[in-house]
């Protein structure tokens, strides 16, 4: 249906920005939980504290990611709404149940798991049901609704310090799961405009029956020769992506101990990261077809560039600035993923197209933060960490600059069948008219005559 470009998309994106701020303000926020974990469940005989630690909050991130290809066919099945609301109860009862563990164990479960599989099944949707309500504003209202995630972490990491040291980390938990609830809420706002598969398939009678595996797994987007380097560059870039959120914290701490306020960094990158989803959303309107690509090219450019100057700064008004550059570039990549897909898949395919696409990110992203922990525990410093986290986004930056090419390559050959094919009935056309022209001559000529 034609988009409304407004409405109670205004609602939508409302809520859709919520979701960004409570998904992804928690998880990048994980830098303070982190810390007060290892204080915590700690010991000092334990020689792994930090490796095992940090798999809390990247299990969790990654399965965010790694369950996006689930998400994208349960939303193709029953629609946006009920997918958002049932997601974003089990990441409620995931927070919940994280907050009564006594050992850093269930938390591999409760919260690397269930919160994070509730909160992708929140998610997702989020993104999806933007394409029905927006198409020219598209890019614009994905940088705002992204840039919810921006305002959640510049104020959660302090907000979470203060509750940290009054009430523990246990109520803590208990607290943002106020934040679950109001997704679960905002979930109900996700009107559809677009049918979902399985009423589809129910047809006008009502009828509800699964459509055929081919319709539920669309592995044809892979078929997109530009698609394909775009959901194996995309992950290439990311394997050092979350090692500055998890143990950017702790870097500090060690290097500088307790005299500097270390949530200031996640707040330069929060702010810095929603500014830049506003502005490079709003840029990435006016950059025709898959050359949005190049702005990514160049996040990932900054990205790995700011991870490998962090070891670097030995004051911290250094670091703060790093930060402040890697929350702009941070934000450009994030806003234009959405419509970067649309682009090479089209409307039709973009729900699985982001789904496969964030699957595959989940596992670089899974293992970055665990490696630097590891290299942590068994240097004693996050330095060789940093470096090797800035090396990635150079590799994926470079992949990525072949697609718009590859785009042109492929639209210019499908607009040559479509010409030829209408060629071929011109010509049809014209030699039915030529006959139909002689045959009726003699006629007219006869009737003339008499």
């Amino acid at each position: 249906p034609e988009r409304p470009e407004g409405g109670w998309g205004w609602v939508v994106m409302l809520a859709a920005m919520w979701c960004n701020g409570a998904v992804f303000g928690i998880q990048n926020s994980c830098g303070v939980l982190f810390v007060s974990m290892l204080r915590l469940f700690g010991s000092s005989e334990d020689k792994q504290l930090v490796f095992k630690t940090a798999w809390v909050s990247s299990l969790s991130m990654g399965m965010v990611f790694f369950c996006s290809p689930i998400v994208s066919i349960f939303t193709d099945l029953f629609g946006c709404r009920k997918v958002a609301v049932v997601g974003a109860a089990v990441g409620l009862v995931g927070l919940l149940s994280s907050s009564f563990v006594s050992t850093i164990e269930p938390l591999y479960f409760t919260y690397g798991i269930l919160f994070a599989c509730g909160c992708s099944f929140a998610y997702q949707p989020s993104l999806v049901i933007l394409g029905h309500y927006f198409k020219k504003r598209l890019g614009l209202v994905n940088g705002i609704v992204t840039a919810g995630s921006s305002l959640f972490t510049v104020s959660l990491p302090f907000l979470l310090r203060v509750l940290i040291d009054s009430v523990d980390l246990f109520n803590t938990l208990r607290v943002l799961c106020i934040l679950m609830f109001v997704l679960f809420l905002a979930g109900f706002t996700y009107k559809p405009l677009v049918p979902n598969t399985k009423d589809k398939e129910g047809g006008k009678k009502g009828k509800s029956k699964f459509p055929p595996v081919k319709k539920i797994c669309n592995f044809s987007v892979f078929k997109v020769l530009s698609y394909r380097i775009w959901a194996f560059g995309i992950p290439a870039a990311l394997f050092g992506y979350f090692v500055p959120y998890v143990h950017l914290m702790n870097h500090v701490k060690d290097r500088f101990h307790d005299s500097v306020p270390e949530e200031v960094l996640l707040l330069c990158l929060g702010i810095t990261s929603g500014v830049g989803r506003l502005v490079f959303g709003r840029v990435a309107d006016y950059i025709p077809g898959a050359k949005k690509i190049y702005l990514q090219v160049a996040s990932f450019f900054f990205i790995g560039l700011m991870s490998m100057m962090i070891p670097l700064c030995n004051v911290f008004g250094a670091l703060v600035a790093v930060c402040l550059f890697m929350g702009l570039f941070d934000g450009c990549f994030i806003c234009i993923m959405a419509p970067i897909a649309f682009e090479l898949v089209g409307a039709q395919d973009v729900s699985q197209a982001i789904g496969f696409l964030l699957g595959l990110m989940s596992v670089p992203m899974t293992v970055g933060p665990p490696i630097a922990g590891l290299l942590r525990d068994k240097l004693g410093t996050y330095d060789v960490a940093f470096y090797l986290a800035g090396v990635p986004p150079l590799i994926g930056g470079a992949i990525l600059c072949f697609i718009p090419w590859v785009h042109e390559r492929q639209k210019l050959k499908e607009r040559a069948k479509p010409v030829d094919g209408e060629t071929t009935e011109k010509m049809l056309e014209n030699e039915s008219t030529l006959v139909s022209d002689t045959t009726e001559k003699p006629d007219k000529e006869l009737d003339s005559g008499f």
